[in-house]
Formats: structure tokens, C-alpha cells, sequence
């Protein structure tokens, strides 16, 4: 594995100490990750081979700071805290890869802002709405014993033991807690508006989505792209929500490749 430090950062009139997990060394990517909180995985440990890899973690979820959610109170007060974390690492044109909610920030990033953002990977993002693809009783309110065939391809499998088995008390409530502080954003519906920016983003674009997604339907991977000039389209086959989590190196080969591009 490779050796993860953390970096604290003073934004939002010094009101929020922003924590940012940073590994490894090379070109500068940044992560954000979706509603459960951050997870140093194997995919993340990929990318930090050939790069320097910035992940924030949101507000709110840092432990022993949990009050630091209670200074943003809507969508565009997230985004503007993010450009200041992005102005704090010195990344004036950032090449960010978000997934679910950290990708639909990553979104509304480009969009408001094209030029702070260079390159873009959405990896199952959350932001459009169709009615005839409602995605799926958002986290929020789903139990947790629900939550492995909504975001696994084998929600009994390896995996789904792994990462649902038998977790920590401490561990469920930080999940659950993490799922409220992002969901202070996307309650009731993930729809903010996206829908009316989306096509200000300039940075080239990949999505990359699970084909067997039980969530979100992978006919956003369209949507998604569609609205977007230029972006590419790359479907991960016996995937859910998660394809970082059960195709780690195969996602990471294509955000690679995507990048050298």
C-alpha cells in the first residue's frame, strides 16, 4: 500500500478545517468520493503510482469534526468551498475524478467554473433526474442491509462480506452520518440544476459507469454525455454503484489512459 498522509487546509473564512488524504507523486489529481465517505482503496492506491492523489474528505465527515457540515448550508456554498480547497493545493486547473455525489461536485465544478477544471472523470455521478429512471431509494433512506443490491453486481459475493459483513458499530455510524452530511445537498432528489450548466464544461470528459448499476441506471451514462461536449462513454460489465470497488484496475487503466490523453 501505498503510505497516505494527510494535509489540513484553513477555507471558508477559517471556519472549516478541510482534511485532504494525499499519497504518492507525479502529475496532481484530485478525488472526490460519494455519499459513504472516503475509502483509501486499491483503486486510489493505483492512481497514486504515477500521481500526486488529493482526497478530500467532506465536510462533516473528518473524525472528531463533525460540526464543520454546519457551516455550508446549500449546494452553491459546497461548490465555493471547493474552489477554495482547490485554491489551497494550488491547483489552479485541477484534473478531478469524482464518484456518485463527490461526481456530480466535480460536475458542477467544470461547469460554473470551466476553467478550474482540466480534465474530468465521472465515475456513476448523481445529478440529472429522468422519470423513467428515478434512481433507486436514494441512500439516504435506505437500511443498510438494502444497500448491497443496490450498489454491488454480487451483493452476496466476496466483496459485499467485505465491505458489509459484519461492520463495526463506530463503522456503521460514520457511514450513516457521512450519507446525512452529503445528503444535506441532494435531499429529497439529486436534480439541483446540473441539467442547466452541464454544457459549460469545457475539460475533455470520460464517464465511466457499472452496466449492472441497481442505484443509478446506467442510461445516465448518456445523459450524462450527451449534455457534455465531447465526452466518452466507458460501460463496466458485472458492475453495480461501486466499479471502483469490484474492477478497481480496470477503471483505473482507463482514467490512466484518459489522462495521458
Amino acid at each position: 500500500m501505498t503510505a497516505v498522509s494527510e494535509r489540513r487546509v484553513a477555507v471558508w473564512q477559517k471556519k472549516i478545517s478541510a482534511n485532504i488524504k494525499v499519497a504518492g507523486s507525479g502529475p496532481p489529481v484530485v478525488f472526490l468520493h460519494g455519499a459513504g465517505g472516503l475509502v483509501w482503496d486499491e483503486f486510489l492506491d493505483t492512481l497514486a503510482a504515477r500521481h500526486t492523489v488529493y482526497a478530500p474528505e467532506h465536510p462533516g465527515t473528518t473524525a472528531g469534526d463533525p460540526e464543520a457540515i454546519s457551516h455550508l448550508d446549500n449546494l452553491w456554498d459546497l461548490v465555493l468551498y471547493y474552489y477554495e480547497v482547490l485554491d489551497e493545493l494550488g491547483l489552479r486547473a485541477a484534473r478531478i475524478i469524482g464518484h456518485s455525489f463527490g461526481a456530480m461536485v466535480a460536475a458542477e465544478l467544470a461547469a460554473t467554473n470551466p476553467e478550474r477544471v482540466s480534465k474530468l472523470v465521472l465515475i456513476c455521478p448523481i445529478g440529472l433526474w429522468r422519470d423513467d429512471a428515478p434512481v433507486a431509494n436514494w441512500m439516504i433512506v435506505t437500511p443498510a442491509s438494502d444497500l448491497p443490491k443496490l450498489l454491488l453486481y454480487e451483493p452476496e459475493g466476496v466483496l459485499a462480506q467485505k465491505m458489509f459483513g459484519e461492520p463495526e458499530v463506530e463503522a456503521q455510524i460514520q457511514m450513516i452520518w457521512s450519507m446525512g452530511c452529503t445528503g444535506k445537498f441532494v435531499w429529497p432528489i439529486p436534480d439541483k440544476g446540473l441539467k442547466k450548466r452541464i454544457h459549460r464544461i469545457q475539460a475533455p470528459a470520460l464517464v465511466i459507469w457499472g452496466r449492472q448499476d441497481r442505484l443509478i441506471s446506467s442510461v445516465y451514462a448518456q445523459e450524462f454525455a450527451g449534455r457534455i461536449p465531447g465526452a466518452r462513454v466507458e460501460l463496466i460489465d458485472k458492475s453495480g454503484h461501486l466499479p471502483t470497488a469490484e474492477h478497481p484496475a480496470r477503471v483505473a487503466e482507463l482514467v490512466e489512459e484518459f489522462l495521458r490523453s
